[in-house]
């Protein structure tokens, strides 16, 4: 299998408001942006979100280290925190993750790490684009 880094954020203008969701791939030396964009979302729903999408752009099972800086959802996965909102993501998230060997790694955000910081802008990009603040 191979090995997958992937990268994820969200973020919301407001909470419910304007969404978007920015995740970044590495294979090796080659790297994937990805992102989108929610009208009226949560956060939540968003870093979510970036995790679904990224591992759904994956052509092949893969061994996949997903690093996010959200702590609902590396908790809901390493801890077992209850997933008691958000339940279609969740079962989106169950259902492309059965096709990976998957780990959750939390980073802390905002704290100068490249990759996250490039799927925040990746985000907050899907938002400004839309009209939203960002």
């Amino acid at each position: 299998m191979k090995q997958v880094e992937l990268y994820t954020d969200g973020a919301c203008s407001g909470n419910p408001g304007k969404g978007g969701w920015g995740a970044l791939l590495k294979f090796g030396e080659v790297t994937k942006e990805l992102s989108g964009y929610a009208p009226d979302t949560t956060n939540n729903r968003m870093e979510l979100s970036a995790v679904i999408e990224g591992l759904k752009a994956l052509n092949q099972p893969c061994e996949v280290t997903v690093f996010s800086d959200s702590q609902y959802v590396v908790n809901t996965l390493n801890k077992g925190w209850k997933k008691n909102k958000n339940k279609d993501l969740w079962e989106d998230l169950d259902n492309v993750m059965a096709q990976h060997k998957v780990k959750f790694v939390w980073i802390k955000g905002h704290n100068g790490h490249t990759e996250n910081e490039i799927c925040d802008r990746l985000a907050v990009g899907e938002i400004v684009n839309a009209g939203g603040a960002g």
